[in-house]
């Protein structure tokens, strides 16, 4: 039997006042959910500018409680319009304690939990170390009225072992809200190759799980930074059924065949041969030779 799910892409910019953005989002969580989306989710920290360009102590100021105002003005769309709201937040946790937290409600506006980051980066323009403690809630999966969810954050993305766990939980769609781009200083070979990369690394993980994968970036120039969007979803083999500019806003909804996994997984049974009695060195950091 088909179990289809409507899922909404929302790749959007980004300006510096945040109620415009929040504002801005749930005008595009409507245009979604009229089109028939069950599933929305939003990029990575959408309520403000990409502010981890700089280490800036007056940024900790965009921070909020979650369950807190954007979770709350989210619930009441979520349960008017009938839909799952994926919404990724920077959250205050106590003085001093800051996370980069995703919130998922559900479709009657019920707040199902959160999300926070495991993977925190440090390069240029992505000086996010500086703000975010590393996530502490383990990986997540959200039982939602569409489907069962997984839900990672942007740099969470390139860990395969990140996308194995929440699969293994029970996901039956993984979920990246990001926020990632390329230097204004960079030649156009070196951008293609990045963002193939990106993609490539999240189609990897579709087809080694079994599962559909969505990603979701902003677009537009923050600091030095065009954030290249190129929003896509894979199915459970990997092929792309949707891609996104990389320069435009763009609401999308895309159709997905829930019971296409098992399909996949029996007759590709990645998950059946797996040999999880050898795998006890993946919990080093590195395997000196002796």
């Amino acid at each position: 039997m088909s179990q289809h799910v409507n899922v909404g892409l929302v790749q959007m910019s980004c300006t510096s006042n945040k109620q415009e953005n929040l504002d801005k989002a749930v005008v595009k969580i409507r245009e979604a959910a009229a089109g028939g989306a069950h599933v929305i989710c939003l990029q990575e920290l959408f309520t403000s500018l990409y502010f981890c360009d700089e280490e800036k102590y007056d940024n900790f100021s965009l921070a909020e409680s979650i369950p807190g105002p954007s979770t709350e003005a989210l619930s009441k769309v979520s349960a008017e319009l009938n839909v799952v709201i994926i919404a990724s937040l920077f959250e205050k946790r106590t003085q001093g304690i800051y996370h980069n937290t995703t919130a998922v409600l559900d479709a009657d506006g019920a707040y199902l939990g959160k999300y926070r980051k495991m993977h925190i980066p440090d390069d240029p323009g992505f000086y996010e170390k500086f703000y975010f403690t590393p996530g502490d809630l383990g990986y997540k999966v959200f039982k939602t009225k569409y489907a069962t969810i997984g839900v990672l954050i942007c740099w969470d993305q390139w860990y395969p072992e990140a996308a194995r766990i929440t699969s293994l939980m029970g996901a039956e769609i993984l979920f990246y809200p990001t926020a990632i781009g390329w230097a204004h200083t960079q030649d156009e070979g070196t951008n293609t190759e990045q963002y193939n990369a990106w993609q490539t690394i999240q189609r990897s993980h579709a087809v080694a799980n079994g599962v559909h994968v969505v990603s979701v970036n902003r677009v537009g120039s923050e600091a030095g930074i065009r954030f290249w969007g190129g929003s896509f979803v894979a199915n459970p083999f990997g092929t792309v059924l949707y891609q996104a500019s990389h320069d435009h806003e763009e609401v999308k909804i895309v159709e997905l065949d829930l019971a296409k996994t098992d399909s996949y997984r029996t007759h590709w049974p990645f998950m059946r041969d797996r040999r999880i009695d050898s795998y006890q060195q993946i919990t080093k950091r590195f395997i000196d030779e002796e």
